[in-house]
């Protein structure tokens, strides 16, 4: 079975979704991992310990003041044991506690104890999971190292439909069940390693009702998301507007323009192996937005524009062990403007091509560039084969610089 051998410990909170959470609990059962239960006394008033220690065959842990042997202590001994503690589902409640390291029960001071990777699933109401407190705690815990998984966007028990549901107990089982494999059969070796990509364009509003912005699509930028997640690695997707669906067990951050993709990339640039920025960012934006609908006039409409800021320039003068990726969509002189800006830039990869070749397509013909002066050109292919050779790649080059 996949997960023989693997040690979850699987802590339940006080929301509706908890119910989920023995669906998941059967599914890693099934599949030969040894799970076990730790519960918040709110999460017992919504599903009974009593299902998980029949599914389980384990008591449940919900006191830290109840040691089940002799000489144990069980929050340290069950954070020892683990290979993966995950909470599912994760409260706003607990996601403060978590974030601000306190341990006042079973579940908290398990998590506080463990050294192993810890995974959240939040779920809440879409208003209390968007408030900005809950936001700043789970960027703290996204700088811990917690991954996050979800939440979805859908119909909420509360009655609002919004982002707030917690991730289907089935994409959360297969994102355990890639991370446990990616150790022993994926040929990229990421497992472990924290993946921040950008993907799609930015929106540099004009009014309430025009923007600017650019053709690309995001499907390169969720491409490569979903080819890293698939590798093992803990990936973040800051995503400018796109129509598509949030790739499965990658945490998704969506954001409009190109001041709020820098402040989202930026918050956890510290913390991340690797950068992959395949978002086209729009390099300028209107010097001034009108607050209600510009009329039209009779004579032309003249609009100022600034320059927004260089992202991937920041990157690269402030990066530190960081490996950094970046792309380029020419029109002319591709190699001579791809080479200007991967010295420039400081970058240790990228990746070009002709902007007709590329954009809202599902297939690129690109070319690599090297710091170290060498490239190497791809023939026409799907925008998922062209992840799989970056994410190949950045490996390598991990390897190469030691980050292995």
């Amino acid at each position: 079975m996949s997960l023989s051998g693997k040690n979850i410990l699987l802590g339940v909170t006080g929301g509706i979704a908890a119910y989920k959470s023995a669906e998941l609990t059967s599914k890693l059962v099934k599949s030969g991992a040894e799970v076990h239960v730790v519960m918040t006394e709110s999460a017992k008033k919504f599903i009974g310990p009593a299902t998980f220690q029949a599914l389980t065959r384990h008591p449940v842990y919900d006191s830290v003041f109840i040691e089940e042997k002799d000489g144990q202590i069980a929050h340290i001994d069950l954070a020892d044991s683990a290979d993966l503690f995950i909470v599912v589902p994760a409260t706003a409640n607990t996601i403060g506690k978590l974030a601000s390291g306190l341990a006042d029960d079973m579940l908290t001071a398990a998590a506080l104890a463990s050294r192993c990777p810890v995974w959240i699933a939040p779920a809440m109401n879409v208003n209390m999971y968007t408030h900005p407190a809950v936001q700043k705690n789970l960027r703290t815990l996204e700088s811990f190292g917690y991954r996050l998984i979800g939440p979805d966007a859908g119909w909420l028990a509360c009655g609002w439909t919004g982002k707030g549901r917690m991730t289907e107990p089935d994409e959360i089982f297969n994102t355990i069940d890639r991370y446990f494999s990616a150790e022993k059969k994926f040929t990229l070796p990421l497992a472990g390693k924290k993946i921040l990509v950008t993907a799609g364009p930015t929106r540099e509003a004009l009014d309430p009702i025009r923007f600017f912005s650019n053709q690309s699509s995001g499907k390169m930028g969720y491409a490569i998301a979903e080819a890293a997640g698939e590798a093992g690695a803990d990936v973040t997707l800051i995503s400018g507007p796109s129509a598509l669906s949030d790739p499965s067990g990658i945490s998704v951050i969506r954001v409009t323009s190109a001041d709020e993709m820098r402040r989202e990339v930026l918050a956890r640039y510290e913390h991340a192996d690797a950068v992959i920025k395949a978002a086209a960012v729009a390099d300028y934006r209107p010097e001034s937005v009108s607050g209600s609908k510009i009329k039209k006039a009779d004579g032309p409409l003249l609009v100022k524009m600034v320059r927004n800021p260089d992202i991937l320039m920041e990157l690269g003068r402030i990066k530190k062990s960081q490996l950094l990726v970046g792309f380029a969509a020419e029109t002319e002189q591709l190699e001579d403007n791809a080479r200007a800006k991967l010295e420039k830039k400081h970058l240790d990869l990228l990746i070009a091509n002709h902007a007709a070749d590329g954009f809202a397509k599902d297939t690129n013909k690109v070319t690599f560039f090297f710091a170290d002066g060498h490239q190497k050109a791809y023939g026409e292919m799907p925008k998922k084969e062209i992840a799989e050779k970056i994410c190949r790649t950045v490996s390598e080059l991990m390897e190469t610089s030691g980050q292995r």
